[in-house]
């Protein structure tokens, strides 16, 4: 269904889809049809392709309904079929997510709770790849910085310099990852004998961000809270240190727990 909701930018990449599980074709059929996915679900009712490709999740009993079910993920394949990037996860409660892809690897925009904010020194504009997420996804928040003429600020590892640094509160419902920062230019400032790491012009800040399993919130929004502290300089001189806060409104929905009809449903191995 993320998938299904992220198709029009999918194929806005230049990318196509298709999906496999071990469910029979009734069941994709059935499934499709109830939640309509527009792109091919792929039965293999043996596992032979999951096994094939070595994600066969060996954790279910060989007696149970799950047996033959893969590890999650994703490949990402060129026109010409070699494997250009993978996203898998031990954990099936855990799933990376099509939207946190396309920001992370395809540097699509992220049009979930986007919120704008300008300064003296620049323009900042917060987003996730998701408005709707459920327990057990990833997806990428992102602040895009489009700094004004002439100024610039400093990117982590300046020494005697305030940074750019993005916090976010703690929050049991998420776990977050560390920052993406791009690389920086080199500013040389010749009188006084420096080299310093900074960021002009527009930049992109990327952080990963995993939902937890219970995650709910009042009103079934999930509300994540963060800053971001910079200090911004022009050719002349520095300004003083700014907190911009951050807030992001996420809905949270139910995983899908309708089932195909009993007669469609997977028997045990014999």
């Amino acid at each position: 269904m993320e998938l299904q909701r992220n198709l029009t930018k999918i194929r806005a990449q230049g990318l196509g889809i298709a999906a496999i599980s071990y469910d029979s074709r009734a069941v994709l059929e059935d499934f499709a049809k109830r939640r309509g996915i527009g792109y091919p679900l792929l039965s293999d009712p043996n596992s032979a392709i999951i096994r094939a490709f070595g994600i066969l999740n060996e954790s279910p009993p060989k007696n149970s309904p799950f047996s033959g079910i893969p590890h999650p993920g994703t490949y990402i394949v060129s026109p010409d079929g070699v494997v250009t990037a993978k996203y898998f996860e031990e954990d099936f409660r855990e799933r990376d997510t099509a939207s946190e892809i396309l920001v992370r690897q395809f540097g699509a925009s992220a049009e979930g709770d986007k919120q704008t904010v300008e300064t003296k020194h620049l323009t900042l504009v917060s987003s996730a790849s998701a408005e709707t997420v459920r327990g057990g996804q990833r997806i990428a928040l992102v602040l895009d910085l489009e700094l004004k003429p002439k100024m610039h600020v400093y990117a982590p590892g300046v020494a005697n310099y305030i940074p750019v640094e993005w916090t976010l509160a703690a929050n049991p419902a998420v776990t977050a990852g560390a920052v993406e920062y791009p690389k920086a230019e080199v500013l040389e400032l010749p009188a006084i004998g420096e080299k310093v790491p900074v960021y002009t012009g527009r930049v992109r800040l990327v952080r990963e961000m995993i939902v937890g399993q219970n995650a709910s919130g009042a009103g079934g929004v999930l509300t994540v809270a963060g800053a971001f502290r910079y200090q911004a300089c022009d050719d002349r001189q520095c300004f003083i240190p700014v907190t911009v806060p951050l807030e992001w409104k996420l809905k949270v929905e139910q995983h899908d727990r309708e089932r195909a009809p009993a007669e469609m449903q997977r028997k045990p191995p014999r």
